[in-house]
């Protein structure tokens, strides 16, 4: 069918209820196109997008079609494993709890127990609930940092992680052969004994679990009542537990920004709800100059994101990185069980392959193994996997750039309400030495040299924007660069085909899943890598340098970036 003959099909459907009928016939005719070229794309990390109606929209029939297509998944699976069922949550979005209880609806057509949230709650406590209830799976019905306009719909596996790409792909595949979502069937009765309402019992064990993220709790005792931490959670899920946390360990003087800690799914304090960008923290850094606070603190709407900014010599606060952060905490992570005498002899650490070769310098002066695996913290989650069936490693630690930690893994997906208390325990630790974060991280850099990174993302949108990402993309395959501002490739990894080629023609095997990512090392450490968005109509370009000086790791940053642009025209 043409995108004019879905169009009118919604049109005619008796389906839709009467707010959805006048959106839609108040479309203009670009909006009616992209709203019904394709279906909103499903894909291993589920699926995101912009709500309103149409099959390139969330709306309660493209969550439907998503779960009907989990629910069959299921159906293969033996009777056992079907009645495990499936934990729902869900943050604060618009329609984000009527997106939740649609996906139970379905999943109780099929006879599949859910155990829906009765109220919004962090990504990582879904995570922690697949594994406390031993669900088969889980949904969260999050856009993560996403403007107000977004909703998604990510789909886990019984490990806690995101769902591994071939159960995905097996659901993807299911979730396609439905063809017309508006002729999805669900229960009617939504007192059905398959749907049962959680929440304080998995908060509670939650918490529970939370007390073995901190790493010294006689530090917290001593200084927790001095350390002077401004926490926001950006109108999202983090505050009802981000609070408990932070009281449950001892830290009394934390701030809560008044403003932004009431839900609000139009982020109406902020351009973006999202701790990467600096203008998330203006409300926060006015809370902290009012409050002398020692550190800034942003979670993003579903909490399992975390950005921070620290104060400056000045009293200014300068707005952290992902790497930063991260390179901060294995730092004192490692630091702290060296003093302890119980570093493990097989301690491991986890990064994504686009994240700071930092954290890999300070790992291997600890004696740690640094493992790099493809971005989305699945692929994290796997290795934590591995390591408890093999005993191969300890997991110590694990992150992405993109602001994601995870410190324990009793939750197999990043979990900004851990990330919350380590950071503070950090930021307690150089109080007791009449330091802040912002001299701590002086100091890693003295001593392992001043690492910089930059992710530039360009937004493409719409069919023709797809269609650029893809011929950019094919081009860098078909004549592949030998070299960027004039510095020679070493070494070209296309994760695609998963192949290594050095600068002499040697072909290695890369022994990962595939992945559209394309990473250059160059001949003075520097590292490029490019990739799609999974969930955005974005590519994503990376750049990883090191310099003897934090000015000459700036200039090179940007000597690349001017390559790296070129490469977008």
């Amino acid at each position: 069918m043409t995108w004019d003959q879905v169009y009118e099909q919604w049109v005619q459907s008796d389906k839709l209820d009467e707010a959805m009928q006048t959106e839609l016939n108040n479309l203009t005719d670009e909006e009616k196109q992209d709203a019904f070229y394709t279906s909103l794309e499903f894909g291993t990390a589920g699926m995101r997008g912009i709500l309103g109606p149409g099959t390139n929209r969330m709306n309660i029939f493209t969550i439907r079609q998503a779960t009907e297509g989990l629910a069959r998944f299921m159906e293969t699976q033996d009777e056992e494993t079907k009645r495990r069922g499936v934990a729902i949550a869900y943050d604060s979005r618009h329609f984000s709890p009527e997106f939740a209880m649609e996906a139970a609806r379905t999943l109780a057509k099929h006879d599949i127990p859910a155990y829906v949230f009765e109220s919004l709650r962090p990504t990582p406590e879904l995570s922690f609930a697949v594994r406390y209830l031993k669900t088969f799976t889980g949904i969260m019905i999050t856009a993560s940092h996403n403007p107000a306009a977004y909703n998604g719909y990510k789909v886990y596996g019984e490990d806690g992680g995101q769902m591994p790409p071939e159960d995905a792909d097996a659901v993807t595949k299911f979730v396609r052969s439905v063809e017309n979502p508006l002729e999805v069937e669900v229960l009617t009765d939504e007192e059905s004994d398959l749907i049962t309402i959680i929440g304080e019992e998995i908060d509670k064990a939650y918490l529970e679990e939370m007390k073995a993220v901190v790493i010294d709790q006689e530090l917290i005792d001593e200084m927790g009542k001095e350390l002077k931490l401004v926490y926001t959670p950006l109108h999202g899920t983090g505050t009802m537990i981000g609070e408990r946390a932070l009281k449950q360990a001892g830290f009394e003087q934390y701030v809560l920004v008044p403003e932004q800690a009431v839900a609000d799914p139009d982020f109406s304090t902020v351009k973006s709800p999202n701790p990467e960008e600096h203008s998330a923290f203006e409300y926060a850094i006015k809370l902290g100059e009012k409050e002398g606070a020692d550190v800034l603190i942003a979670t993003d709407p579903d909490a399992d994101r975390l950005g921070a900014a620290v104060r400056l010599p000045s009293g200014e606060y300068q707005v952290l990185t992902g790497n930063q952060i991260g390179a901060l905490m294995i730092r004192y992570i490692l630091e702290a069980h060296k003093q302890a005498d119980d570093l493990p002899a097989n301690a491991a650490v986890l990064k994504s392959i686009v994240s700071s070769e930092l954290p890999t310098a300070i790992a291997k002066n600890y004696g740690a193994t640094m493992y790099s695996v493809l971005t989305g913290f699945k692929f994290i989650a796997e290795k934590i996997q591995q390591y408890e069936e093999d005993h191969s490693h300890t997991f110590m630690f694990g992150f992405e750039e993109s602001y994601g930690y995870l410190i324990k893994p009793f939750v197999r997906d990043k979990d900004a309400i851990q990330a919350l208390l380590l950071l503070a325990e950090v930021a307690a630790y150089y109080k007791k030495q009449g330091q802040t974060l912002y001299d701590g991280l002086q100091e890693i850099f003295r001593e392992y040299g001043y690492y910089a990174e930059k992710t530039i993302s360009v937004t493409l949108s719409g069919a023709e924007g797809a269609a650029k990402i893809k011929e950019i993309l094919e081009r860098l395959r078909e004549q592949a660069p030998t070299d960027f501002a004039e510095v020679p490739v070493v070494l070209t990894e296309d994760y695609l085909k998963q192949e290594a080629t050095d600068d002499h023609g040697k072909i290695e095997k890369i022994n990962m899943s595939s992945s559209n990512v394309l990473k250059y090392t160059l001949a003075d450490e520097t590292w490029l890598a490019i990739r799609p968005s999974g969930t955005e109509p974005k590519i994503k370009f990376y750049i990883g340098v090191k310099g003897k000086s934090q000015a000459e790791a700036e200039e090179k940053l940007e000597t690349f970036e001017a390559a790296i642009r070129k490469i977008a025209e």
